[in-house]
């Protein structure tokens, strides 16, 4: 009787010694746990949800536009038959910029012609579209034109030049401003600023008019396909086409000259 009472006293032990050590095992396993956690977040970073909208969301790519080159001071051809000496809001276009901006390869350095500084921004384009015409406002433009009421300063003077745009050909993107309008049409808002596409022409359909500078930065041929889109000038970047001109938004506020209302909204935000 004394033996079966002993085995049961130990048997009461071991019992109580496998809970305690099983109790303990369990705190062990919570705390390794717990640091191995706090060890991933010290090396990992958290994720961080974000809504903020992309930027320049308001405006769209136009995609594969047949793009041509343009030059201030070029002559009339066959097929660009009006010269560019003056350009849609420009009589002396080219006294303004400065000269003939020569479109020669070889004569050009740092995306400006050898032979001047340019006076206006060498990073320029045109669109098919002019929105004043016999020195007043088209009546369309109020409704078609998205930045019309942040730039209207007074009727018959445009809110369309000096624009920015950008354009990328070849995993590049180049910015420039409007300051021309074709090729061959002033009118085609429903494409400058719609869904339309470009109506066909003796430039197999062309678009988009870009300048010499435009054109050795995107590495583009006489005639090539590119994207296009209107930007806002604080989505700008630097670059080559934020260092020359008396109509370059950059180079106004950098000089700090008082600037109209389509300047000063449109570089608000500008980068220096």
């Amino acid at each position: 009787m004394a033996y079966l009472r002993i085995l049961l006293i130990l048997a009461v032990f071991a019992f109580v010694q496998a809970s305690a050590f099983a109790a303990v095992s369990s705190d062990f396993e919570k705390m390794a746990l717990a640091l191995r956690d706090k060890a991933i977040l010290k090396i990992e970073p958290p994720v961080v949800s974000s809504t903020a909208a992309p930027v320049s969301s308001r405006y769209q790519w136009k995609r594969n536009i047949v793009t041509t080159v343009f030059w201030v001071g070029e002559r009339p051809t066959r097929n660009n038959p009006v010269p560019n000496t003056k350009s849609s809001w420009d009589p002396q276009w080219h006294r303004s910029f400065g000269g003939f901006d020569n479109p020669d390869p070889g004569s050009r350095r740092n995306f400006i012609t050898k032979s001047f500084s340019p006076r206006q921004n060498p990073f320029y384009i045109a669109l098919p579209y002019n929105d004043v015409t016999q020195g007043t406002t088209k009546p369309e433009s109020r409704k078609v034109i998205p930045w019309f009421r942040e730039a209207f300063e007074k009727v018959g003077k445009s809110v369309c030049k000096g624009r920015w745009v950008a354009i990328r050909h070849g995993g590049h993107v180049a910015y420039a401003q409007w300051e021309d309008c074709g090729p061959f049409r002033t009118d085609h808002y429903q494409y400058v600023f719609g869904d339309d596409r470009p109506r066909p022409n003796l430039n197999q359909g062309a678009g988009l008019d870009v300048s010499p500078a435009v054109r050795d930065f995107l590495g583009m041929g006489g005639k090539d396909v590119c994207d296009w889109k209107f930007v806002d000038a604080k989505d700008v970047p630097p670059g080559p086409w934020a260092r020359y001109g008396d109509n370059n938004t950059f180079v106004l506020k950098q000089r700090g000259e008082n600037l109209n209302v389509a300047d000063r909204n449109n570089a608000r935000s500008a980068p220096r």
